[in-house]
């Protein structure tokens, strides 16, 4: 059978456009894909974005985080002996890129911290004589940085940890260098001048342990008293660092109504499950917690067991659907950082542990947790 050079020209063109299509679907599945696509109709998916990741230009998981993430945080880039190491030296070069990322690829940023205990110049605290500030100078030098942060990022940041971690378990105020110095007149000084500047950022109150009863009365008490002081709090981050059998996701969900029940968002902002024995009961996240390292306290330096990889996957999805179920009152979800080679949790509370808390692995392929979220969001 023969055929004329009009049918082959046909031919030819109506596979061109066949191939073309299929380059079309292909690049808009591709775009559609991920976590941020799976849970789109949920909240936002994010991931904690570290400074080596940016400074390194690592193109392979810069591009995996856009394909997967419609927010990130800010990891250490923003912190202040990060942002700025001396009292007259700001160092702006990795949160540029950190906030250019985020605008490139149309994500919600998010600031990360403005006000801690931790990570703090010691210097911040002092005169020029070395004594401990007073109350108004202190909090004269606290509202001047977060004037230069937020309005350097003024419409390009969506949200800000404005106070992080001022809250023990217990429900009383953490003994800081601010509270001691302010009482709690830093908390409200910090959201009133980050609206001032910004007021259209959302603004939230950031800690850990949350699903504590006490500390979670603490919170709630606090967001009170601010609240009746007209005081723009918006959202409450719970940070999810949590073990692979605790918290209770009871006390989780008792946490989400209590804080949402209070007029504000609820985000899940540090969202990493801890797979390595407990040491003495340790919850929580006060980054000074160290410990000897000891080889029976690191049991899987050559990979996770598949049975601990199936109870992670159970521990995520459970967590999901808890979420899921609260979606109305849930803003975000953020998992702090991307892979677990990654994560801080390979050194902390112990040094130089392997540790497989996150979605992706170490050469960033996404996990058996990872692919239960995904089906999971076929409901």
């Amino acid at each position: 059978m023969s055929i004329s050079r009009r049918q082959f020209t046909a031919g030819l063109l109506a596979l061109g456009a066949l191939s073309q299509f299929k380059t079309a679907a292909l690049a808009k599945a591709v775009s559609a894909s991920g976590l941020k696509a799976a849970f789109q109709d949920d909240f936002y998916i994010g991931t904690a974005l570290g400074a080596d990741t940016l400074t390194e230009n690592d193109t392979d998981l810069l591009a995996l985080i856009a394909r997967e993430f419609n927010s990130i945080t800010a990891e250490n880039a923003m912190k202040w002996e990060e942002i700025r190491p001396e009292l007259d030296s700001w160092e702006w070069g990795v949160a540029d890129k950190f906030v250019d990322f985020g605008v490139r690829n149309d994500m919600y940023i998010v600031g990360h911290t403005l006000v801690w205990h931790s990570q703090v110049p010691k210097p911040v605290f002092l005169d020029s004589k070395g004594q401990p500030l007073k109350r108004e100078p202190l909090l004269a030098r606290m509202d001047e940085h977060i004037r230069t942060l937020v309005s350097r990022y003024k419409g390009k940041i969506q949200a800000w940890d404005v106070v992080n971690e001022a809250v023990e378990d217990d429900g009383k105020f953490r003994q800081s260098p601010w509270y001691k110095t302010t009482g709690t007149a830093f908390i409200e000084q910090a959201f009133r001048t980050a609206h001032e500047v910004d007021p259209k950022a959302h603004l939230m109150y950031n800690d850990y342990n949350m699903a504590v009863p006490a500390k979670r009365d603490g919170v709630v008490a606090m967001v009170k008293e601010l609240k009746k002081k007209g005081v723009p709090i918006h959202g409450i981050g719970m940070q999810g660092h949590i073990g692979i059998d605790t918290p209770d996701l009871a006390a989780i969900e008792d946490s989400i109504l209590a804080f949402a029940a209070l007029g504000v968002k609820v985000h899940f902002t540090e969202l990493d499950i801890d797979v390595l024995p407990s040491v003495w009961g340790l919850t929580g996240a006060e980054i000074t917690t160290r410990f000897e390292y000891k080889p029976e306290r690191d049991p899987y330096q050559d990979g996770l067991p598949a049975d601990m990889e199936e109870k992670l996957a159970q521990r995520y999805e459970a967590l999901f659907k808890l979420f899921i179920k609260h979606r109305d009152k849930i803003e975000r979800v953020t998992t702090w950082g991307t892979g677990d080679g990654d994560s801080w949790l390979n050194n902390f509370p112990i040094p130089g542990r392997t540790n497989y808390p996150l979605l992706f692995d170490r050469k960033h392929r996404p996990k058996a947790a990872y692919h239960r979220l995904i089906n999971l969001s076929k409901r």
